[in-house]
């Protein structure tokens, strides 16, 4: 398994709002397409942060699930307009990939 280590920082407040979100339609939608996703674990430092990891199979399906995801209809007519104005910044440990 490869896995993606993600850090979100939301706008001041906005946390609660996009894990419901995220929980409730993100993360089924990534299992259908057979990603996995551990977490999200909530910041204790910063009131604004979390974290997760999101699994793919192995390195030659990470590239094709994740186009799938984004270039489906949940992201582009409905997820993209509500999380990404939410967000302050995110990271995601792509160099790092772990083997598992």
């Amino acid at each position: 398994m490869i896995i993606e280590m993600r850090t979100y920082k939301t706008k001041p407040g906005c946390r609660s709002q996009f894990l419901e979100i995220f929980r409730r339609k993100s993360i089924p939608a990534h299992a259908e397409i057979g990603m996995k996703i551990l977490g999200p674990f909530l910041s204790i430092e910063e009131t604004d942060t979390f974290f997760f990891m999101r699994g793919f199979p192995d390195l030659a399906s990470r590239e094709p699930m994740k186009a799938k995801f984004y270039g489906g209809e949940l992201w582009k007519d409905e997820l993209e307009n509500v999380l990404m104005p939410m967000l302050d910044k995110y990271e995601v440990v792509a160099d790092g990939l772990i083997r598992w």
